[in-house]
């Protein structure tokens, strides 16, 4: 298989293996113009199997998110065909409506206009509970 190189655009690099459809749903990447392009499973000798996602084009996305679903991610930007930045991320303390709680009791589930909250309770597990009814994401 072949995928080419990118000219100017992201490259989100060591996502653990079966992740990278989910980090696409998350940051949208359906409704970009831009080509993108997802591998799975791919040989790693550093994490055994991993997926890739290529993004070919500049866009504003909240990257630093990223550690939730996947902590191991590098984030590569890439400027005419050259790597400009290898960025690693980092588990944010606190994440404001990029989870959703899937209590179905949950104030924010009944009331509209809530914002989804979660904050870190486990770092080694990068475990994420709602603020409001304490249910954990996963």
């Amino acid at each position: 298989m072949r995928v080419d190189a990118i000219k100017n655009g992201i490259v989100l690099d060591h996502i653990e293996a079966g992740r990278a459809l989910e980090i696409y749903h998350l940051l949208s990447l359906d409704k970009v113009s831009c080509p993108v392009a997802i591998l799975t499973n791919v040989s790693s000798e550093k994490m055994g199997k991993k997926d890739i996602i290529k993004i070919d084009g500049a866009l504003s996305l909240p990257l630093e998110i990223l550690g939730v679903i996947s902590p191991s991610i590098t984030i590569v930007l890439v400027e005419d065909g050259k790597v400009r930045e290898k960025r690693h991320v980092s588990l944010p303390k606190e994440v404001t409506d990029f989870l959703r709680c899937k209590n179905p009791r949950c104030i924010t589930s009944t009331e509209q206009g809530i914002h989804h909250r979660f904050h870190l309770t486990g770092e080694k597990n990068a475990v994420y509970r709602c603020v409001y009814c304490d249910a954990q994401w996963s």
